[in-house]
């Protein structure tokens, strides 16, 4: 059993191997949790957008960073596998207090999105955004935890940012310098045609997150294109809720 920090942190950042995928399931509850463990996942992700819903709470920060850390306490207590957590553009907190707050909370890792909800949504340069995950690395460097820090870039979900190649340039560039800054993981978030997602492995310098969707697709298709960590963003919850909704259908 894993209780030390610094381990789950070291054993997490180990599970990011290029072309050989780690899973990470992503849940918003402590049942959702065990769930994923219990089915044998090595460890989890914890999703902005189901953990809202289940709060009846919106996505892009409708949510506060105390109200994101409360629920991470329930699920890493109900668990034992390493824990990361989805944290939006950081709730306009300080690099300390997320990162004590994550600890305490007892994540060993986090997504931090270059989209500033808390400012109009509008979107951090990339330099900005870099400096931002510098601090993060400073603040976890301090704890002596090595937090795994998943950079992540909304690029292609923004049209208004150029052209899909000009979106794809504009994403090499964001995450290199996020990679230069200390990030562990990047995440060019999107689904992604099979030619764009190598060009990020094979471009980029650190490992890659890609999205997946629980009932199309697989390991081995994500391990041949590079990858090297594989989350489901909020489609594990709603395939979740289209059974349910089959099951319910019945009894109306």
């Amino acid at each position: 059993m894993m209780t030390n920090l610094g381990e789950k942190a070291t054993t997490f950042l180990e599970l990011h191997q290029p072309g050989n995928p780690v899973i990470l399931p992503t849940v918003w509850d402590a049942w959702s949790a065990k769930l994923v463990q219990e089915a044998g996942f090595r460890a989890l992700t914890i999703g902005s957008h189901p953990l809202a819903d289940s709060m009846g709470k919106r996505d892009q920060e409708g949510m506060t960073l105390a109200d994101v850390l409360a629920r991470v306490a329930e699920i890493t207590a109900a668990v034992d596998i390493p824990v990361s957590v989805d944290l939006e553009s950081g709730y306009a907190q300080k690099p300390a207090t997320i990162i004590e707050g994550l600890l305490e909370a007892g994540a060993v890792g986090f997504n931090l999105e270059d989209t500033v909800h808390s400012e109009g949504g509008r979107l951090r340069t990339p330099q900005e955004h870099a400096d931002l995950v510098a601090e993060l690395r400073a603040a976890a460097d301090a704890t002596g935890v090595h937090v795994v820090v998943n950079a992540r870039t909304d690029v292609f979900m923004r049209p208004d940012t150029g052209t899909p190649a000009e979106r794809l340039e504009s994403a090499l560039t964001r995450l290199r310098l996020a990679a230069e800054a200390g990030a562990d993981v990047l995440y060019p978030v999107g689904r992604h045609e099979p030619d764009v997602q190598r060009t990020l492995t094979a471009e980029l310098p650190r490992p890659i997150n890609a999205i997946g969707i629980p009932d199309q697709g697989s390991p081995a298709y994500f391990a041949e294109l590079g990858v090297a960590r594989v989350s489901f963003g909020p489609f594990l919850q709603r395939a979740l809720t289209a059974a349910a909704n089959g099951l319910l259908a019945g009894w109306r």
